[in-house]
């Protein structure tokens, strides 16, 4: 990686505090690290320089909520419903899982993000049944080139949870590097409260985030799960309620005071009728909301998607009481404010100098964007992963020119069919 390097003629947008088009700007890059934004950069000697002619250039997109592992899974359950995903893809497919196919899932899957231009992903990975399964999810992850946080959630048997947990922590996160760890809890509302205390209390020992289903399932589990958290402190430990769509604007309003996040999947929310996205109720609460493309099984699995799903779910709620959500919403939902979410807000999201360099460039020349008036409202509206020419993960060019660098992807491909045609018999 050239330790300096210059996007020039790009039009930048920047989304710290509030999305916003800076125009035709530069940005220079220095060791991975984002040092200047701004107009008519001078060129430095041995400088690697992009040229971003007729590019929107701006900040990766934060997906913050994934199973990445179902990659081999795509479209195998189109019109699902919620009980038929757990009872086939959970209680069926994924114990056939083998470590192997955890791998591949995990590295085709992260890189379908990047070639999306996703540059950091929470990994929620519930297909844990053995070390080796652990193993190969992380090493998959680290393989890819994306930044990641990985969601550690016990598969195995129960009474390995604590040793499991403790090993995964100290034995593969126990250098800083791309891929971070974070403890994917099943939470009171599917494993019960005993369970969801050992859960909490150990994340809080080994200083991890905590990530977890809460608020989907029904009003009165969301109410009780949340009296049990606050009841016991165990919101001190900050923490992403998944799929929070059933508090009221209240409950969203304690868990913004703890500190909390939410995570919301417009499209499986939907499909698998778990209820209507709370986007602006959580945000007009105060939380930090972002987006996750969950599953494949039923959903796409590129940003975009995303936030048109989510600028169209807000702004068609009845009587016009979501006209207030915006283009630009949607965008800070898929980037700064995801990084917050993850915890992540002082190192990703925006161009903010000093961040790491993890950026985005998108084609303008093609029939889809060209002549667009408002680019914020084209890369929400009228992108798509076509659009994608050029990705950065800390400084690292891994797509240029529309194509994915550093792997071999017919290999990637072949291998996940393999895979996908055993674990789906």
């Amino acid at each position: 990686m050239t330790s300096t390097m210059l996007i020039k003629n790009g039009v930048v947008i920047d989304t710290e505090p509030e999305p916003v088009v800076l125009g035709r700007m530069d940005v220079r890059i220095e060791g991975g690290v984002i040092a200047e934004v701004g107009p008519d950069l001078p060129e430095t000697p041995r400088a690697e320089v992009i040229d971003a002619t007729e590019r929107i250039v701006l900040p990766g997109f934060v997906d913050t909520h994934r199973h990445t592992w179902q990659a081999g899974l795509r479209a195998i359950g189109p019109d699902i419903t919620f009980d038929s995903y757990l009872r086939r893809i959970i209680g069926e497919i994924a114990p056939g899982y083998r470590p192997q196919d955890v791998c591949i899932g995990n590295l085709a899957g992260a890189l379908e993000c990047l070639d999306g231009g996703v540059t950091t992903l929470l990994d929620w990975s519930h297909a844990q049944f053995s070390p080796a399964h652990t193993d190969s999810a992380v090493q998959a992850l680290r393989e890819s080139g994306i930044r990641a946080v990985f969601g550690y959630c016990h598969g195995g048997e129960p009474d390995g949870f604590a040793s499991e947990s403790r090993r995964v922590r100290e034995q593969l996160f126990d250098t800083p590097g791309l891929v971070t760890m974070a403890l994917a809890a099943w939470g009171p509302e599917i494993m019960g409260e005993e369970h969801a205390l050992a859960e909490w209390r150990l994340a809080k020992e080994l200083d991890l985030p905590v990530t977890a289903h809460l608020g989907g399932h029904s009003r009165e589990s969301a109410a009780r799960g949340l009296a049990f958290l606050e009841s016991n402190g165990l919101l001190e430990t900050p923490t992403t309620f998944v799929h929070a769509l059933h508090y009221t604007d209240e409950e969203f309003k304690r868990i913004a005071g703890s500190g909390g996040g939410v995570s919301l999947a417009p499209v499986d929310e939907m499909n698998l009728g778990l209820g209507y996205p709370a986007t602006g109720r959580a945000r007009a609460a105060g939380l930090p909301a972002g987006l996750g493309a969950d599953t494949v099984v039923c959903a796409p699995g590129d940003m975009f998607g995303l936030m048109r799903a989510t600028h169209l779910l807000e702004r068609g709620r009845p009587d016009g009481a979501g006209l207030g959500f915006t283009t630009r919403d949607a965008l800070r939902m898929a980037t700064i404010e995801g990084a917050e979410v993850l915890g992540l807000a002082d190192v990703i999201g925006s161009l903010r100098p000093g961040k790491q360099a993890d950026l985005v460039l998108l084609r303008t020349d093609t029939l889809a964007m060209a002549a667009a008036h408002d680019p914020i409202g084209a890369v929400v509206l009228n992108a798509d992963t076509g659009s994608v020419d050029t990705v950065l993960v800390g400084g690292r060019v891994v797509k240029r020119g529309g194509q994915l660098l550093h792997h071999d992807l017919t290999a990637v491909l072949t291998s996940l069919r393999e895979s996908a045609g055993t674990v789906a018999r």
